[in-house]
């Protein structure tokens, strides 16, 4: 039977690497199948992961059909097994149900991949209808640590290292200080106690430094 799959995970948890494992298992069975990518750190039509793995994928935006693309290209004769899609918490209500559909009506799995919540620690449209849709929801196993040492629970969007909580819910960043410019949108996976506090890596080493300074919050 296939099924709607919801990987979910912080930053940097691992999930276009366990994506690209995905792909590459099917493939070994000799299944075909598509892969979906959005605003990936590669750039257009990639999707790639931190351990230096890349692969071409299909470029979806606000206007992808997914249905539509499927059902095109198996008009073209080919073989289409599985989607694997990440990035999936971009995805709109509609275009989740799509994947749904593709599921129930063409007997596809569908392996979505996503974050669950913005950084306001809000869901992302995609991520709430996977949750409500998907057959199954995995929590990645490799969990990520905030600079406290804690499990990282939620994301938290930077700027000059500063935590800020408006803007945009959509913004591309880095989670690598190093990779990105100075002043520039970055994003950090903290606690929740951390969070709620506002207190990044940045801010913790300024009062770390501070005279006076005799704990962390």
């Amino acid at each position: 039977m296939a099924e709607l799959v919801f990987f979910a995970g912080t930053m940097d948890s691992g999930k276009s690497t366990l994506a690209l494992q995905m792909d590459y298992n099917h493939r070994r069975r000799g299944l075909q199948g598509l892969i979906f990518s959005r605003n990936d750190r590669a750039g257009t039509g990639k999707l790639s992961s931190r351990l230096g793995l890349q692969v071409s994928a299909v470029e979806a935006d606000d206007t992808t059909d997914f249905w539509q693309e499927v059902v095109n290209r198996r008009t073209r004769g080919e073989r289409v097994d599985y989607l694997v899609c990440d990035e999936a918490q971009f995805y709109g209500a509609e275009q989740v149900e799509q994947l749904a559909r593709l599921v129930d009506e063409m007997n596809l799995n569908v392996f979505a991949f996503g974050i669950t919540t913005d950084f306001r620690t809000r869901l992302f449209p995609g991520s709430a209808r996977l949750v409500e849709l998907a057959d199954r929801v995995e929590q990645l196993q490799v969990e990520t640590l905030c600079w406290c040492g804690r499990r990282a629970t939620h994301n938290a969007r930077t700027i000059g290292g500063r935590m800020v909580t408006e803007g945009e819910q959509v913004v591309v960043g880095d989670t690598v200080a190093e990779e990105r410019a100075e002043g520039a949108v970055g994003y950090e996976v903290l606690c929740r106690r951390h969070h709620s506090r506002r207190m990044t890596s940045a801010s913790a080493h300024a009062v770390e430094l501070s005279p006076g300074t005799l704990q962390l919050g």
